[in-house]
């Protein structure tokens, strides 16, 4: 049987870079897909818990981005994982339309193969 732990939860235990930031891994909840890699800040896991609609950091405007505001592509929060060195998430989401900035469902949508790099996803729409 599975031991299962259960504690309160602080962000300020997790394991943050010098700029206060650790990366977090989206995951489609049903599919498995992995839709992006973004930033998160203490205040961003918060607000992510509290509301439920993922907030990110971002670090090219210095500020709390709750994912899909502007594109309206938003990511509803599943389940929240730590890793084993506290030093990255995975957050298990509902993506509602592509995540990717680029309009395609993934931000990984290109891959390496036999020495090239290779578009294995079409933009949406």
């Amino acid at each position: 049987m599975q031991k299962v732990f259960a504690m309160p939860f602080d962000p300020e235990t997790l394991r943050f870079d010098a700029n206060g930031l650790m990366p977090a891994i989206a995951q489609d909840a049903a599919s498995g897909e992995v839709l992006m890699m973004a930033w998160m800040s203490a205040d961003a896991i918060r607000r992510t818990l509290e509301t439920g609609r993922v907030t990110y950091w971002s670090r090219s405007r210095a500020t709390l981005w709750v994912k899909g505001e502007s594109s309206g592509h938003v990511q509803e929060l599943v389940e929240m994982r730590i890793d084993c060195d506290r030093d990255c998430l995975l957050v298990l989401v509902n993506q509602h339309g592509p995540a990717c900035h680029t309009n395609r469902r993934s931000c990984f949508f290109t891959a390496l193969r036999g020495g090239r790099e290779v578009e294995i996803m079409a933009p949406e729409g």
